[in-house]
């Protein structure tokens, strides 16, 4: 840790201890993997700081929202959040109230929060984390609240990590996107492009595998740009971990097609321990739309991408993005995105109506198309989606998955559930001892979203 920063953690822990007291924190992370992970580096440096962790609020010290500018719907979500922690505000005046991440490095949204919910104390950016302790400690010892968005582009290798899960671990390789797709806030809140030193990246994932971690993601905006500035490409970088010894499966998240090359696919094919599975977000299949996007492909060259993959890893899962409704979309611009999906039958489609974000260029184009219209395209891809993905899946009935079993089903818990090394769901019966283990599954039933299985003992 850097001088500052360790300085405030540890000045904040003799605090605790004088006052002869561990506090609680509350944690509540919102959004993608790439804020799952940040979460984690933000509980790792409360757990540094002195604090103990609760899943209630009413019995916390210190409530921190790390939060998500992806929808629309998910900053207003955060706001009826803080609100609703008025009355736990006024209940213990000594609460302190932190909200950070990509929704607050807006400054518009800073701005909002600070002069409509006044309870809140420290609102902080995506790049502050290290500013936390210092902004902490100020409050408790100096009653300043405080507002810290310009942290900086640099990649900090110091800052501690408490993991909330023992089987899959999270592991960012770069940070922020040079895109700036029409659509997207993500390049204005995590700023450009920077990659962590290859040698960083191998010698976590290697303390990974060796602590029993069974599947390590790879975390990026864009893994497929990792590492220009290294002089290592994003293929390499696999080879390199793939070459670690052990038992575990590498994933990653997320590809854009401008940059995923055929190197990327060989070197999937040809690994030990990379999962069979690329998430190809399409967005849309008119060229004209994907153009109003910037996205900097064709439906063509995705097309023979997607091919070449398929072709080259004849057990690939294909997944894939869409947008519904951009502006300006037409139905026969929709009607295309239904034809691409049936040319290249993805095994899932993560689907969304196209959801306006203020500071985005997209957002100043005219949108004629109603939302109930919008709709409509909506349940209609859905529809085509579902039979694609049932009919995917019911080939690989008969056939035997290896499984990651990561634990009981949410939603049917008398069945284990897990992913197979195509990153496709599969659940089954058998006992709590497969948690966490690879387990065989033959296949025995399918549905659009996942399969079933029989444990083979």
């Amino acid at each position: 840790m850097s001088d500052s920063f360790d300085s405030y953690v540890r000045s904040a822990r003799l605090y605790f201890e004088s006052a002869g007291k561990r506090p609680s924190a509350y944690v509540h992370t919102y959004g993608c993997q790439q804020n799952v992970s940040d979460g984690e580096k933000l509980k790792g440096i409360l757990a540094a700081m002195g604090y103990e962790f609760t899943s209630d609020t009413a019995d916390a010290d210190l409530i921190l929202l790390n939060t998500c500018a992806v929808r629309e719907n998910a900053e207003d979500k955060v706001f009826g959040n803080v609100g609703a922690l008025k009355k736990l505000k006024e209940h213990n005046r000594s609460l302190i109230i932190a909200v950070g991440g990509c929704m607050t490095q807006q400054r518009h949204i800073a701005d909002k929060l600070r002069a409509s919910f006044p309870l809140v104390d420290i609102i902080f950016g995506t790049n502050a984390a290290r500013e936390l302790p210092r902004l902490i400690y100020e409050k408790l010892t100096q009653n300043t609240g405080g507002t810290y968005l310009d942290g900086g582009e640099e990649i900090s290798e110091d800052i501690p990590v408490l993991r909330e899960d023992k089987i899959k671990a999270y592991v960012p390789i770069m940070y922020g996107c040079n895109n700036f797709c029409t659509y997207c806030i993500v390049p204005y809140v995590r700023k450009r492009e920077r990659s962590r030193l290859p040698k960083a990246v191998y010698d976590e994932v290697k303390e990974l595998i060796a602590d029993g971690y069974k599947e390590i993601m790879l975390l990026g905006q864009n893994v497929n740009s990792y590492g220009k500035e290294h002089g290592v490409s994003f293929a390499a970088l696999l080879k390199m971990l793939d070459d670690i010894d052990g038992e575990y499966k590498l994933t990653f998240m997320t590809s854009h097609p401008k940059d995923c090359t055929h190197e990327l696919i060989d070197t999937i094919a040809d690994s030990r321990h990379i999962e069979h599975h690329i998430h190809l977000p399409v967005q849309c299949g008119s060229d004209r739309i994907l153009k109003a996007m910037n996205r900097n492909y064709t439906v063509e060259s995705y097309t023979a991408l997607a091919e070449y993959a398929k072709a080259r890893i004849p057990d690939l899962s294909l997944t894939t993005d869409i947008i519904v409704g951009f502006p300006g979309e037409t139905y026969e611009d929709f009607s295309k995105t239904l034809e691409l999906m049936k040319k290249i039958r993805f095994d899932m489609a993560y689907t969304f109506i196209y959801s306006r974000r203020e500071g985005t260029k997209a957002a100043l184009l005219p949108d004629p198309v109603s939302d109930k219209e919008k709709g409509a395209w909506m349940r209609e891809l859905l529809e085509v989606q579902g039979e694609i993905g049932l009919q995917n899946y019911q080939r690989y009935i008969g056939g035997t998955f290896e499984v990651l079993c990561s634990g009981r089903d949410k939603n049917k818990p008398e069945y284990l559930t897990g992913h197979s090394r195509q990153s496709i769901i599969t659940r089954f019966t058998g006992p709590d001892d497969c948690i966490g283990k690879f387990v065989k599954v033959k296949i025995t039933g399918a549905m659009p979203w996942a399969v079933e299985g029989e444990l083979i003992q």
